[in-house]
């Protein structure tokens, strides 16, 4: 997504500056060619030597600079494909909305014609002011973007909405800005996450140790290439991902109905969810007594939702995932031809790093003609080489012409 992309990051004088850091060492690292520019108050904030050497360039300060190579430095750095501000405070923004340029950022701002991103922080009351707001609105009815900020403790002590969006957020905005273009445009994904639990009683259930994590990569990383996407979750403790249709669910059975309510709809399944195989026979209405506890529970088989839609697969495409703690790629391989899936992600769960409850995983993705091992990496970036996988497949690329 990010190869060959130019990104400007401006930094204005805010105490969020520092975390600007981390947003271009991440660019850097995903190959966007990365400039930044900074307001001479952003400079008391943190230092262009600090971000020169995470960019690898230059910094924009001064807009009558004779070094970096520039040839006009507001109107260079103004030719990008995508115009990052953050920190966005209140002057920035007030700058922008008046279209004033008495700097070098916001000349370049008005120079640009790239989309700009604004990511916000400032004092609660000057977010909340009657003009901030109003030139808020009135710079996306001109097609400006804006990251909400975040509410909580500010550095001055103060409580209340005006934080930095948190870095997670504001790099899924980033993506999304990039991805509006790119090859997934028009691609309606559904996909699963999370586990289920199946009742016992109104206190007890039977489930497993996944987190959702990897489901939730995958829809954010699917959202993030311009793809429609719907995501079924059983009960996770993560945020909804921006962008995506999230339908919540407890059990097997409503995993079960919501996915074929969705199916008709769907274009390409990834099924990442640790679906429940069995279910307690019985559920008792009260909380079981220990002094009355059963010596066995009855267990009857939950629908294999996967199977179901391989059945009825159409013009589909289906991927599922194969959690095993011993024969791996025989087991994988027997699930990849039963359900009718046309790419299998397969991982030990009992290899350290690899599988549930933690930020990392260890695959080998099987399909019909090939056989691939992955080494470990985050969930995140794995999500990014499935849908590599995919988009390569030539099954993928006659669907849709990508």
């Amino acid at each position: 997504m990010f190869a060959g992309k130019k990104i400007t990051v401006g930094i204005t004088g805010g105490i969020a500056a520092y975390k600007a850091a981390e947003i271009v060492s991440w660019l850097v690292k995903n190959r966007a060619d990365t400039q930044v520019a900074m307001t001479s108050s952003a400079c008391r904030f943190i230092t262009p030597l600090t971000m020169k050497t995470l960019s690898g360039k230059p910094v924009a300060v001064d807009i009558f600079s004779e070094d970096g190579g520039w040839n006009v430095p507001h109107i260079d750095i103004a030719m990008t494909d995508l115009f990052l501000i953050l920190p966005a405070t209140a002057n920035i923004i007030a700058k922008a909305a008046a279209g004033l340029a008495d700097d070098l950022l916001s000349a370049a701002l008005l120079a640009t014609k790239a989309p700009v991103l604004m990511a916000p922080a400032m004092h609660v009351n000057m977010y909340a002011n009657a003009a901030t707001q109003a030139n808020i609105e009135l710079l996306r009815k001109r097609g400006f973007r804006f990251i909400e900020p975040g509410e909580g403790r500010l550095a001055c002590g103060s409580y209340g909405k005006g934080r930095l969006a948190d870095l997670e957020v504001i790099k899924g905005a980033i993506e999304r800005v990039l991805a509006e273009n790119d090859s997934w445009n028009g691609v309606r994904v559904l996909v699963t996450a999370g586990p289920t639990r199946e009742k016992l009683d109104p206190v007890r259930y039977i489930s497993n140790r996944s987190s959702g994590k990897m489901g939730y990569a995958l829809a954010e990383a699917a959202r993030a290439r311009g793809a429609s996407v719907t995501l079924v979750s059983g009960p996770v403790a993560l945020p909804a991902p921006q962008g995506v249709d999230l339908i919540s669910v407890e059990n097997a059975e409503e995993m079960y109905q919501a996915v074929w309510r969705a199916y008709e709809q769907t274009d390409v399944v990834v099924a990442a969810a640790a679906v429940a195989d069995f279910r307690p026979q019985e559920q008792a209405a009260r909380k079981i007594k220990k002094s009355a506890a059963p010596e066995s529970i009855r267990l009857t088989a939950n629908s294999d939702i996967l199977a179901s839609l391989g059945r009825e697969k159409g013009g589909r495409i289906l991927v599922g995932f194969a959690a095993e703690t011993e024969n791996l790629l025989q087991s994988a391989k027997g699930k990849l031809a039963e359900k009718n899936l046309d790419l299998i992600v397969a991982n030990d769960v009992s290899a350290p790093g690899a599988g549930f409850d933690c930020d990392t995983n260890i695959v080998t993705l099987i399909d019909a003609a090939a056989t691939k091992e992955y080494p470990k990496m985050s969930k995140k970036e794995l999500a990014g080489e499935i849908l590599d996988h995919l988009s390569r497949m030539d099954r993928f690329i006659n669907k849709f012409g990508k």
